[in-house]
């Protein structure tokens, strides 16, 4: 039974001015607002296996080559982890279009259209790619939070076993940008 605390609360929230108004099935507690972000990242997951491939050969560096090739085979890992992930929930794998990654893939395509084949490409498309990264790490880690918080132990081990490959993709790109790129990049200004 609810306080009066309680209901005055709920109905502050229902009266709020200005508010977003939630789509008919929206989430209604934390679990429904976690399942739909692994449907989410899911998405965004497959959609990695299809960019990194296109980022690998618009690079000319031999490194950042390799890295994407790396990550590819990681991100392909990070399908099957989050059908685990779905699996340990004994809900089914779906996806559900990731609106912020479609945004960062299309903003790397376009980098790549803006900039030749080279050096100052590559150091664009390091740019681009962490970009995907630091989102896909904040995802991961609210993901892992929400599941601990859930109770759901198998999906927080496999979530933070992606999670820190994502913080190393992204610490090998700013590796590979200071290495060389960023600086060859630089003298084509002069």
């Amino acid at each position: 039974m609810k306080t009066t605390n309680e209901k005055q609360e709920n109905t502050k929230v229902e009266a709020k001015k200005g508010a977003v108004k939630a789509k008919p099935g929206a989430a209604q507690g934390l679990r429904d607002f976690f399942e739909d972000g692994l449907k989410d990242i899911y998405w965004a997951e497959h959609a990695l296996t299809k960019a990194l491939p296109k980022m690998a050969k618009n690079a000319t560096s031999s490194k950042l080559i390799h890295a994407f090739e790396h990550h590819l085979k990681e991100t392909e890992e990070h399908v099957v982890r989050l059908e685990k992930v779905f699996e340990s929930l004994g809900i089914k794998a779906v996806s559900k279009k990731c609106d912020a990654m479609a945004g960062l893939l299309k903003e790397a395509d376009g980098i790549m259209e803006e900039t030749e084949l080279g050096v100052v490409r590559d150091a664009a498309i390091i740019a681009a790619a962490q970009k995907v990264e630091h989102y896909e790490i904040a995802t991961y880690g609210t993901l892992c939070a929400y599941a601990a918080t859930l109770g759901e132990s198998k999906a927080v081990t496999l979530l933070t076993k992606t999670l820190e490959e994502e913080k190393k993709a992204d610490a090998s790109l700013t590796e590979i940008a200071f290495s060389d790129i960023n600086i060859e990049a630089a003298h084509k200004d002069d």
